[in-house]
Formats: structure tokens, C-alpha cells, sequence
């Protein structure tokens, strides 16, 4: 695609160079800075003064004044010009001979003493541009002979030219280019590189000479561009490698420059333009009888057989705008990479920020959002540009201002959308995205509150998930502006949350219940009750909790009242005392049991009057349950079921209280049974158990119960208890129970109870108590266990007590060990009881180690009151 790289403006028209001489053509041409040269076919050096003037409309024009002309003498054409400017030398080609002129006079220079001031036979020449000689007063070239296959290395000085290096080469050369040590050469079939210092060379690609004029362009250090078949431009550095992809340009190309990033390629009919960043073509430009092109220092000067042309670069600038105005982003990116090394740093990085921001936008409105976004990323762009375009998005206290000149063309999105709102919602659905990247980067610095509000309002038009997560965070939401928006899409929830990072507990809460309750409609959560008893039980303003608390408890009890049971724990003033909670859930009974279940059966917190308040209150809902009619058995049995929990487990009630407000109960015989059983009384409870209420496992169970943290004989006094209350059959105090079928019960009960607990009690006590009519078939059971258990008892005592001798024999053995002592004895040696020597080496070792005969040592335990302890032992002399 094509692209206006450059203007083609005249330099030296043909009246100023030749007047009404027809015959005159120009043979070559040098420039250097404002001086261009101009050596004609008549043998003559035109000097002219180049003058660039800005024109009205803001366009480059040359001025050009002619200084002087000369005749070299020699009615040949002027071949080549080259400018030695540090010499004050023009280097001269004409006639097959290099000579020296004077660039002010045109004069030839005349040879030095010593020493000449011509080359003859030479076909062509170049200057190097990258000397390898640090001499400042002279110039170095290559000169290529027309008599041999060689390349002459010269040194050129103000009035001499001395010659320094002589390379062959395999063929006869006719191109040249030369960079530090290194000839870039046009053989008659191929190209190669040539390395003079060292004689290395390397090949190119082949080349037929004879059907197309070389060309061979040195454009930069060690690298060259040469003309290769089939129409290409190829790029060769000094190893002989492509680092640059060819361009394909005429096959008809008889000359060729390059000013970054292009080539310029010079044909019969055209100006060929191509972008060395993507070889594509960007220009054509027509140029009719063009036979030279050179650049020099930047300046690219063509020139036909008559006339000087300079073809001018726009503003790279411009360019890239008119690449971005044709939606040719990547063109313009390219271009503006390409153009980094002859732009200033500083002023590169803004050019190429803005140029990626443009181009960003100009792919948003192509609906590219991922290129548009990484482009954005790359070129930091302020993000309000892009929110700016959102109407209504930015708060009303932001002080943004869009980049002037514009980054886009767009109004706003209905702009740029043009009704289509499928496209609207896709870029509502990109900037989500977008800001939801950028907004903890350092993109958003400086401009939180406007990234945040934006996007606050893009989750609650678009009902995005997102738009909780927002608000539960860390933002910056601009309170005022994000208010309306939430109400009007009826976000009531997350304006609640909004309100409380805020600050604004209260108005939260408000809200919330509004939509509890129904006046307002918000299906954000299904649980908005739960929520608001979870953030009362959290809060820290505890103004807050005792406000709506009776709202939370009259909606609900067993879930309002969490705010107090699941406060977590707190050393700040937001504690809470159970005392104000148990005051304050006065007249919230429900409420109350459960708060008070949470400090003594969770919490374990042991004081006697929330024990006695719990227990009171069970048996309220008992008696309660108790009084209706008709009774609700269920709620009646489980109700009961927790009394008697609480009454059997927790010992810091006052058991009087209770007792007395059941005590002419008689539907609740078991509840005063354990009452007296926390009291010791256990006659009177066992009493009511077997005698009143006739619940002999209850009984069993009491005793179980009763005697859990005691020791067995506590237990066993309890259960004999019950086995004489079992057969006595008669209340403490009063007669005996009548006679029959209540008598067998008993009996019964009583036979039960020694079978299935006979390892409790006394048998032989037992025994002693049973009356003597009763069958010993019936206490089978209870006599088998009674007398394994005895059996048992008496072998363990038996194991016991070995098992004590054995350990003490053990440590008097070990305590002899550890003696670690030899016993001595021998036949000079006599026996301390009867001092008689010892004839056998079986001894009695007395305490303190004193050695005596066996038969000594057993009669004195025998005539000893005592024993004595001994330890055999057994020695070899």
C-alpha cells in the first residue's frame, strides 16, 4: 500500500547548468553540505550553492546559485566527483585518470615534490567513509584498474596520492565499495566480500556484468546492498550474511540509495520507494531520463541528463499520521520502531507512546479489542481517554481533560458505534475487562476514584458479578456519583456495602432491612437476613447492634440471636457484657433460653445464676407444656428431655429453688428424684423411683448416674440401697407394702438387679439380706459371678505377691551387681562364725561383704529371732 514518503523538488534547473548548449549532459554530480558539484560531458565542473527555503505553504524548496565553473582540459567526460572535505579536494575521474582539484578555485592541484598527484588507468574509485587510518589530513580509497584484476588501496593528501595496499582479485572488478578493511567488489559474475588486511574472502551470489549495470551501495557499517538477479535488492554484511530481507524491486534498476528506513531504487521511467522495516513498496514517483542517484549525508540527489533533483523525506511524523488516518496501524508502528535510531531518545519515547495509543483506538473502534488492549498496555495511556468516551462513566468532580490533539476520532461511543448496540455492549464489555486489569497497576495512579466509579457503574448497568467483589474490597468509588447509579439499578445490596466501607454503618442497615422487609426489591442475596445478623455480630459500633438487634431477633429468634452467641471475642470496648445481653433479651423469651443454652452449654461458664436462670426456664416451658390442653406429647417429651439433661449434668444450680417450685408437681416425679439425688437425699429419690413411679431402669439408672464421679464403695452403698428398698417393700418409717403381685415385682426387680450388676456388690452382705425362701436357681447368675469374682480376686492378690518377691529378689540381686566387688576367699583364709579356713569355694556373703561357711550362716538364722537377708553367691579362686 502506498504511502507520500517523499517529494520530488528541482535543485539546478537546465538554464542554469547549460543555458542554450543542447549538448550538454550531466556525467555526475557530488554534494557536500551546501556545495553540490555537477561534472558535465564537455569536460567541465559546475560549483554550485544549495539554499533549502521553507515555502508559504510550508514545503521544502531549493534555491540554488551557481558560483563557478571549470575546464579540466582533457575533452573527456567528467566520470566521478568525489568531495575530500577535510582536504579542501575535489577527487576527480576522467579520462581513466584520478586526479586532485581545489573545491573553491577548481583548480588542479599540482603534484608534490617527491611524489604524484594522479592515478591513471583506473575504471572506478570510492572513498571509505569508515577508515581504518587515524590520520585526520588524509583520505583513504579504493581504486579499481583497468590493466589488472587487482584493487589499489590508496591514501590521499592536499597534493599527493601515495599507494598502500594492492589486492587480487579472480576476476576483473568493474564495482566497488569499501567499509573499514572490507571490499565489497562486482566481479563479472558474482559479487563478493573481500577482506584486505587480511586476503579472506567470501562469495556472494553469481551476477552477469555484461547483461545489467552492478550496484554495489555501502549503507551503513559493514553492510552492503547490492543488485542481485531476478529484481532484487539484497543487503550483505561484511561476512557475507542477510540480516535484512531483499526487497524486490525493477529488474531495469541502475541505481540505488538508501535514507532510513527506505530504499530508494532509481529506474528508466521511476522512483521506486521501498520500507527496509516490511520490503514492502511505498511509493512510485515518475522520473523520466534519470540515469544518477546518490545520497550524500542523508540527502538523496537524483539527477537526469539536464537537470538536479533532491527528493525530499516528509516528516516521519507525518507520515505515520497519514498511515494511522488510513487505519495502516501496523505500517505505522513499524515505521515509527524503524525510525527510533534517528529520533532523539526523549522524543522518540513520546512519539511512539502517542503512536501506540492512536493505534489503539483506532483497533477499538474495529472492535480488535485485544490489540487495542495490548497497545493501550504499551503506550501507558492515561485510561480516562478511553473511559472519557463511556458517557456518564466519569464522575461529575473529575477534573480529566481529553489529549489535545485528539488521540481518536470519536465523540463517545454512540459515536463511534453509530446505533449498533450488539457494538455498544461489546465495548462496555471490554472496558469491564480493561479497567478490571488496570486498576491495581500503576496505570490507574492518580486517577483511582475515576477508575473505580467507572467501573462500579459498568458492573451494575451490566449486572456483572464482579460489582460484590468491588465494593467487599479495598476502592475508591466516588460515594455520590455511584449512589444514584446503584438505586436506579436497584443494587440495594451493594449500595449497602458501598455505604459501609464508607462509614455509613447505619444507612447500610437501613437499607438492607427496607429490602428484608419488602419495600424494596433487590434479589442480589436470597440470605440478606443472614448477612445483616452476621454483620451485627461482627460490628464494632455497638450502638449499631443494640439498635437493630430487636429487629433481627422479633424477624427471627434462633437466628437472631447469633449476633450474641457468635461475637467473636473481643479486648476492646466492642465486648459485650452477657449481663446487658440477658437484660436486653428480657422480653424476648425465646431468644433469651438460646443465649443463655450458649453461655452454660457451649461456653461452660460456670456461675450459679445463669445455671439456675437455664433451669428455670426449662422448667417454664415444661409447666407451660404441662398446662395445655390437650398436651403436645412430642414438645412435652423433648422439653422434659432437656430439663433433665441440665439437672443431671450441671452442679451449680441451686437445687433448692427448683425443688420447691416442683415439689406439688406430681407429673414431674423424676425431675424431683435427681433434685434429690444432687442433694444426697437418695433414700427419697430411689423411693419416688421404685415406690411412686414404679421405673425400676430409671432406678438403676439413678444409681449409675449418682455414683459416676464417686469411688465403689459410694457405689455400692447405692446400689445395696436400692436392693433394700427392693426388699423391704416398704416407705422409711412406715409399714411394710402389701403383699401379691406388687411383692413378686419387687422380687423380680430385686433378682434383675443383682444379676445384672453383681460385680458392685458385697456377696456375702447380700446373702446375709436375701430372705431364706428364695430359689438359688434364680440367683444362679449373680452366686456365678459372685464366686468367679472372689476366685479372681484371690488368685490376683496370689500373682501380686510373687510378683512382689520376685521383684525384690531382682534388686537385691541387681544391688549385688552393682557392688562390682569380687568375694575372695582361700584356704589361709578362716570363717567369720567359727574361724575355721574354707575347704570349698561355696560361701555365704554376709552384709558388708564378709564371707562365711553355708552350714554357719543357716544356723545362725536359725537361732536368730529375725531373718536376715542373704545373697548367694558362688566364687572360683
Amino acid at each position: 500500500m502506498s504511502v507520500k514518503a517523499f517529494e520530488l523538488v528541482p535543485a539546478v534547473e537546465r538554464d542554469l547548468l547549460m543555458g542554450d548548449k543542447a549538448r550538454i549532459n550531466i556525467e555526475c554530480i557530488e554534494c557536500c553540505g551546501k556545495h553540490l558539484y555537477v561534472g558535465t560531458n564537455d569536460c567541465f565542473i559546475h560549483h554550485f550553492l544549495l539554499v533549502e527555503v521553507t515555502s508559504s505553504k510550508g514545503k521544502l524548496i531549493y534555491s540554488s546559485q551557481k558560483l563557478l565553473h571549470k575546464y579540466l582540459g582533457l575533452k573527456k567526460p567528467v566520470t566521478e566527483l568525489r568531495a575530500a572535505s577535510a582536504l579542501e579536494r575535489l577527487i576527480v575521474l576522467c579520462d581513466g585518470i584520478v586526479f586532485l582539484v581545489d573545491m573553491v578555485t577548481l583548480e588542479t592541484v599540482p603534484s608534490a615534490a617527491g611524489g604524484g598527484a594522479k592515478i591513471r588507468g583506473v575504471t572506478a574509485f570510492c572513498i571509505n567513509e569508515n577508515p581504518v587510518n587515524g590520520d585526520p589530513f588524509c583520505v583513504e580509497m579504493a581504486v579499481l584498474s583497468s590493466k589488472r584484476r587487482t584493487v589499489q588501496i590508496f591514501m590521499v593528501y592536499e597534493d599527493r596520492v601515495q599507494l598502500v595496499k594492492e589486492v587480487s582479485t579472480p576476476e576483473q572488478p568493474c564495482a566497488v565499495s569499501v567499509d573499514g578493511y572490507f571490499l565489497c567488489l562486482a566481479l563479472a559474475t558474482q559479487y563478493m566480500i573481500l577482506n584486505y588486511n587480511t586476503g579472506a574472502s567470501q562469495d556472494l551470489f553469481p551476477y552477469n556484468s555484461e547483461e545489467r549495470r552492478p550496484i554495489v551501495k555501502r549503507i551503513s557499517r559493514e553492510e552492503f546492498l547490492l543488485a542481485a538477479p531476478g529484481g532484487l535488492g539484497m543487503f550483505a554484511n561484511a561476512e557475507g550474511v542477510s540480516q535484512r530481507a531483499p526487497v524486490n524491486w525493477s529488474e531495469s534498476v541502475i541505481g540505488a540509495a538508501v535514507c532510513f528506513p527506505y530504499v530508494v531504487a532509481l529506474d528508466e521511467s521511476f522512483i521506486t520507494i521501498h520500507s527496509m522495516l516490511d520490503q514492502q513498496l511505498k511509493q512510485t514517483l515518475s522520473f523520466r531520463d534519470g540515469h544518477i542517484l546518490q545520497d550524500f549525508e542523508g540527502k538523496v540527489i537524483l539527477a537526469s541528463t539536464k537537470a538536479v533533483y533532491v527528493l525530499v523525506p516528509l516528516p516521519l511524523e507525518r507520515q505515520i499520521q497519514d498511515l494511522l488516518a488510513s487505519h495502516r496501524v501496523e505500517e505505522a508502528l513499524i515505521l515509527t520502531e524503524g525510525a527510533q535510531r534517528n529520533i532523539p531518545k526523549d522524543k522518540f519515547q513520546i512519539l511512539h507512546k502517542r503512536i501506540l495509543q492512536q493505534a489503539g483506538f483506532i483497533q477499538f473502534g474495529q472492535l480488535l479489542f485485544l490489540e487495542a488492549k495490548e497497545h493501550f498496555r504499551k503506550g501507558q495511556l492515561d485510561v480516562r481517554e478511553l473511559i472519557s468516551l463511556y458517557p456518564l462513566l466519569l464522575p461529575a468532580s473529575s477534573s480529566f481533560t481529553r489529549c489535545h490533539p485528539p488521540l481518536h476520532e470519536f465523540a463517545d461511543l454512540n459515536h463511534l458505534a453509530q446505533g449498533d448496540q450488539e457494538k455498544v455492549l461489546q465495548c462496555k464489555k471490554f472496558l469491564i475487562s480493561y479497567l478490571g486489569e488496570v486498576r491495581s497497576t500503576e496505570v490507574a495512579n492518580g486517577c483511582r476514584e475515576d477508575v473505580d466509579t467507572a467501573l462500579l457503574k459498568l458492573y451494575a448497568e451490566q449486572n456483572h458479578e464482579s460489582l460484590l467483589d468491588l465494593l467487599a474490597s479495598e476502592n475508591a468509588c466516588v460515594l455520590a456519583d455511584s449512589v444514584p447509579w446503584l438505586e436506579k439499578y436497584h443494587k440495594y445490596f451493594a449500595l449497602g456495602l458501598l455505604y459501609h466501607y464508607n462509614g455509613q454503618d447505619s444507612a447500610a442497615l437501613q437499607l438492607w432491612i427496607r429490602v428484608v422487609d419488602g419495600d424494596l426489591q433487590d434479589s442480589t442475596r436470597s440470605d440478606l437476613y443472614e448477612y445483616i445478623v452476621d454483620f451485627l455480630c461482627t460490628a464494632s459500633n455497638l450502638d449499631l447492634v443494640w439498635k437493630y438487634a430487636d429487629w433481627a431477633l422479633l424477624k427471627d429468634p434462633s437466628k437472631g440471636i447469633h449476633i450474641f452467641t457468635r461475637r467473636p471475642a473481643s479486648k476492646d470496648q466492642s465486648e459485650l457484657n452477657p449481663d446487658d445481653v440477658i437484660t436486653y433479651l428480657g422480653k424476648h423469651s425465646q431468644a433469651l433460653l438460646l443465649y443463655l443454652e450458649h453461655l452454660v452449654l457451649e461456653k461452660r461458664v460456670q456461675k450459679e445464676k445463669l445455671h439456675t436462670h437455664l433451669a428455670l426456664l426449662y422448667l417454664e416451658r415444661v409447666l407451660s407444656l404441662l398446662s395445655e390442653s390437650p398436651a403436645n406429647d412430642q414438645q412435652l417429651t423433648k422439653a422434659r428431655e432437656r430439663l433433665q439433661a441440665m439437672l443431671r449434668e450441671s452442679n451449680l444450680y441451686s437445687v433448692q429453688c427448683l425443688l420447691g417450685k416442683i415439689e406439688s408437681c406430681e407429673q414431674l416425679l423424676l425431675e424431683r428424684a435427681t433434685l434429690h439425688g444432687k442433694l444426697e437425699e437418695n433414700d427419697k429419690a430411689l423411693h419416688i423411683l421404685v415406690h411412686k413411679l414404679r421405673d425400676f431402669p430409671s432406678a438403676e439408672a439413678f444409681c449409675i448416674w449418682a455414683s459416676s464421679c464417686r469411688d465403689s464403695a459410694y457405689r455400692q452403698r447405692l446400689f445395696h440401697l436400692l436392693l433394700e428398698v427392693y426388699l423391704d417393700g416398704s416407705v422409711p418409717g412406715k409399714a411394710p407394702a402389701a403383699a401379691g403381685s406388687n411383692s413378686g415385682e419387687m422380687e423380680m426387680a430385686a433378682v434383675d438387679l443383682l444379676n445384672r450388676h453383681g460385680e458392685v456388690f458385697d456377696a456375702v452382705r447380700v446373702l446375709r439380706m436375701l430372705p431364706e425362701g428364695w430359689s438359688l436357681q434364680l440367683l444362679r447368675p449373680f452366686l456365678g459371678r459372685a464366686v468367679r469374682a472372689s476366685m479372681h480376686a484371690c488368685r490376683t492378690s496370689q500373682i501380686a505377691v510373687g510378683l512382689a518377691h520376685s521383684e525384690n529378689l531382682q534388686l537385691l540381686h541387681d544391688r549385688l551387681k552393682e557392688r562390682k566387688k569380687p568375694i575372695l576367699i582361700s584356704e589361709k583364709k578362716g570363717c567369720h562364725l567359727c574361724h575355721n579356713t574354707f575347704s570349698e569355694p561355696s560361701v555365704v556373703c554376709l552384709p558388708g561383704g564378709v564371707p562365711v561357711h553355708t552350714h554357719c550362716a543357716a544356723q545362725r538364722v536359725r537361732d536368730s529371732p529375725t531373718k536376715r537377708q542373704l545373697t548367694n553367691s558362688s566364687n572360683h579362686t
